[in-house]
């Protein structure tokens, strides 16, 4: 790569006629700021890829201080995935990660993108080879506390089922991993926050809002040269996971009448595999305030989505 964008986000941001933003922050290493961050979280949004580039996406937990970076260029995470849930054996040495640091409390987020350098009992080694902070829209505010976690393991369900479509109404949060194609390490994990019910669903069919952001359009440029992509979903009062599987459809050009207020074009997520895992979190989440610009989103939940 020549700069901080490859082919798919250069193409994406041509398509929404933003062209590439001048100042990026993205850099190869994580500043101070950014690495003190981290070893705050109880909690890490996590991505990798099998070995076609089909993305997983799960959330890893700990004490705060369960991820530390000794370096500018490594993460440290006392934690992995449990063996029960939908790929995690994949978080292996050699394979590609993205992580997502989110602080619910303070709607900081920052990213950070690599190699998997080693993986073990004691959790994983992360090289970062590419890190940059995200804008705060569209985070809800919660707190976090520790709760019962359940030692099922994941379940395999034909999407979709009453609960699934039941947790993806509550949701007012989502997050998405997408193949980067090799660049950066290869994936990405990124977040997506509306008022309940912004993921509309029909079917086996998602419909979800793109909002004005920051226009990097890392997700939707990954899009552009591999529609497949994982979604993750937090039940953040229950800590039940759904995990899904799929493949990606953009629509760039608005319908007859134009986009809901706020909206700048909608992507289809249609659902190829699914997986529930109830209260498999030990935290729970109190609800804070919606962000502001989440407020101003109602008119995309009123309407009614296409869905082709």
């Amino acid at each position: 790569m020549d700069g901080p964008f490859h082919r798919g986000e250069l193409v994406a941001q041509a398509l929404a006629g933003t062209g590439a933003p001048g100042m990026t922050g993205i850099r190869p290493f994580m500043p101070d700021q950014h690495r003190d961050f981290f070893a705050l979280l109880p909690y890490l949004f996590i991505a990798t890829t099998d070995g076609e580039g089909w993305p997983v996406a799960t959330v890893l937990t700990g004490s705060p201080g369960f991820v530390q970076s000794p370096n500018p260029n490594i993460l440290t995470v006392a934690a992995r995935p449990r063996a029960d849930e939908p790929g995690a054996e994949l978080f292996a040495a050699g394979r590609p990660f993205g992580a997502l640091g989110l602080d619910f409390a303070t709607r900081r987020r920052n990213r950070a993108n690599g190699l998997i350098a080693a993986a073990g009992e004691d959790g994983l080694t992360l090289q970062v080879l590419q890190s940059f902070g995200n804008c705060p829209q569209y985070i809800q505010t919660r707190a976090a506390a520790p709760g019962p976690a359940s030692t099922l393991p994941a379940e395999a369900v034909a999407f979709p089922t009453p609960e699934a479509l039941a947790q993806i109404a509550r949701a007012d949060t989502m997050f998405v991993a997408t193949n980067a194609g090799g660049d950066n390490g290869g994936v990405d994990i990124s977040h997506r926050g509306g008022l309940p019910g912004f993921v509309k669903a029909s079917g086996e069919v998602l419909t979800i809002p793109d909002f004005r952001g920051n226009r990097f359009f890392n997700t939707l440029g990954n899009l552009v040269l591999d529609p497949r992509a994982a979604l993750l979903f937090v039940d953040f009062e229950t800590g039940d996971l759904l995990h899904l599987q799929g493949r990606v459809e953009i629509d760039w050009e608005p319908p007859v009448g134009g986009w809901p207020e706020g909206v700048q074009r909608q992507w289809r997520f249609i659902v190829e595999r699914a997986w529930r895992r109830p209260a498999a979190l030990p935290l729970r989440w109190t609800f804070g305030d919606y962000s502001p610009v989440t407020l101003g989103t109602a008119a995309w939940n009123a309407s009614a989505a296409p869905v082709a």
